[in-house]
């Protein structure tokens, strides 16, 4: 992977633990974790999708990949003690907006309750670990201020799903204060808040990126629904880079035990939705979009959402690398590649990993050295 950077020094030999790691980011921290070396260990449900990087990149192979739903409570267990894992990534989850309205019991039980599992089976293990639990930026009360949300600022949600996530993050800080106290715990948790993100390997329904990729990989239009939003875009390695740091330092640093940190884009990555699919074509040769009209929403989903990431940057010296150029780039590259090459993808996926990890390294972040 060229420079031996210092994540393999924390996570080489490991046994890591993944929940959904069948999912879109799930699968590319699984991918990462088995170039640093890890012994990885995944939870979840089967592939959300079909195609799905998971499955096109053979992520199956040379890892325990387990089929558990986190809403079972005595089998998560049992993989956790099982794996005895130095390390636990938890990102199962029902991670939709939409499919919030139409399964809110689901998607209560998977992102409380599921997280609940694994802090539950957690306090039965007799080992240091170091873990990660990610939620989400809709985890925030989102007012839609112009600004970006701290991790000091009010949780909650309208919306079943952000609702959930903010729920969680009290039942980790429940959690962590009740039953992990600081001075003696051996598992160390922390949380981490990022949005929606690009990158290949995404194939989940009612996004952009996927939407065009499905059109224009048949000759089609892309139908836009909304050209004019604006959202921070950020490639998908640019968290994961975020919760293997977290990760490492927790390992080191006490006071990071109960914290939670945002891994968000810089503000310069703000585009339309319109400038987003502009920039796709570039890479992208006799590509189409039309507009659709506006339709009413008979749901709530905010709008603006923005992150401060000041803490990340001071604590971990961690901050997105990747400029929108950059991000929109590999985003169309890999996906050409696996419509051109599929049975290759999964090296395209590892020439990814490289290719960010010497990025970063040129900007002289820490995770990197």
């Amino acid at each position: 992977m060229g420079n031996q950077y210092k994540l393999n020094n924390s996570f080489k030999g490991k046994s890591v633990l993944v929940t959904g790691h069948t999912g879109f980011k799930g699968s590319w921290l699984t991918a990462w974790l088995k170039l640093l070396g890890a012994n990885v260990t995944g939870i979840s449900l089967d592939a959300p999708t079909v195609p799905s990087h998971f499955i096109a990149s053979r992520l199956f192979e040379d890892i325990k990949d387990l089929r558990i739903d986190v809403r079972n409570q005595l089998s998560i267990e049992n993989a956790i003690l099982e794996a005895q894992p130095d390390f636990v990534f938890h990102l199962a989850a029902q991670s939709l907006v939409r499919k919030s309205y139409e399964n809110p019991i689901e998607t209560w039980q998977t992102n409380v309750i599921g997280t609940l599992h694994v802090l539950e089976a957690l306090r039965k293990l007799q080992k240091s670990c170091s873990v990660v639990i990610v939620t989400s930026d809709k985890c925030y009360n989102n007012v839609e201020w112009s600004w970006g949300y701290r991790e000091t600022d009010p949780l909650g949600g309208a919306d079943p799903y952000s609702a959930s996530k903010g729920a969680a993050e009290f039942a980790i800080n429940s959690y962590v204060k009740s039953f992990f106290p600081s001075a003696t715990s051996k598992v160390r948790i922390a949380s981490a808040r990022a949005g929606n993100v690009i990158g290949g390997g995404d194939w989940a329904e009612d996004r952009v990126i996927p939407d065009c990729i499905k059109s224009w990989s048949t000759n089609s239009p892309a139908n836009l629904r909304n050209p004019s939003a604006t959202r921070p875009w950020q490639h998908v390695l640019e968290p994961l880079s975020g919760y293997l740091s977290l990760a490492m330092e927790l390992q080191d640093n006490t006071n990071l035990h109960g914290e939670a940190f945002n891994f968000g884009p810089n503000s310069q990555t703000d585009r339309s939705v319109l400038d987003l699919v502009s920039e796709m074509s570039r890479h992208w040769s006799q590509v189409k979009w039309s507009i659709e009209q506006t339709k009413l929403n008979e749901h709530y989903e905010a709008g603006l959402l923005k992150l401060n990431c000041d803490k990340a940057s001071r604590i971990l010296n961690w901050r997105s690398s990747l400029n929108f150029s950059d991000t929109v780039r590999m985003t169309a590259e890999w996906y050409q590649f696996y419509y051109q090459n599929p049975a290759m993808i999964q090296s395209k996926s590892v020439e990814q990993i490289s290719e960010y990890v010497e990025f970063a390294a040129g900007q002289g972040l820490q995770w990197t050295q």
